[in-house]
């Protein structure tokens, strides 16, 4: 009885029963991804920031560790729920590119490359990592809406 009625389910209607779970699987996937690539970019600013750290000025280090912590914070929101962490992703990457763009002296360090290290963490953990966390945020964004 039972095995006639799971035989009545899954082929009365096969194209919506079989396309549905197709569908949800690979979207389902995507997003995994998706996350992984967040998630590993997230990861990979909190550890150029910690290079960054004992590089920079020692009068701003207490407002360095509060932006690594909350890039942490990020990572850990990431990975638990993406719905509550992709605006501050947003908000966080905005500021920091903004911020190194209006300071001269970071202006005056990467355009004469002088601290060479210090330089290179400018540009690589304030531009182009953040400008990847903004892509990739913008892109799990997408899915996650396709996926609601």
């Amino acid at each position: 009885m039972f095995q006639n009625t799971l035989f009545k389910t899954c082929f009365e209607f096969p194209s919506r029963t079989i396309n549905f779970i197709k569908h949800g699987t690979k979207l389902e996937v995507k997003m995994n991804n998706i996350k992984k690539y967040l998630v590993s970019v997230l990861v990979s600013i909190c550890i150029v920031g910690a290079f960054g750290i004992p590089l920079g000025d020692p009068k701003f280090f207490i407002q360095a560790i509060a932006l690594e912590s909350s890039f942490m914070a990020l990572v850990v929101l990431s990975l638990k729920s993406f719905r509550y962490a992709y605006l501050p992703n947003f908000i966080i990457a905005g500021i920091v590119i903004v911020g190194n763009t209006a300071s001269p002296k970071h202006l005056e360090i990467m355009s004469t490359l002088h601290p060479f290290y210090n330089a290179i963490v400018l540009i690589v953990g304030g531009y182009i990592l953040q400008g990847l966390l903004l892509v990739t945020n913008g892109i799990a964004l997408k899915q996650y809406k396709k996926t609601k």
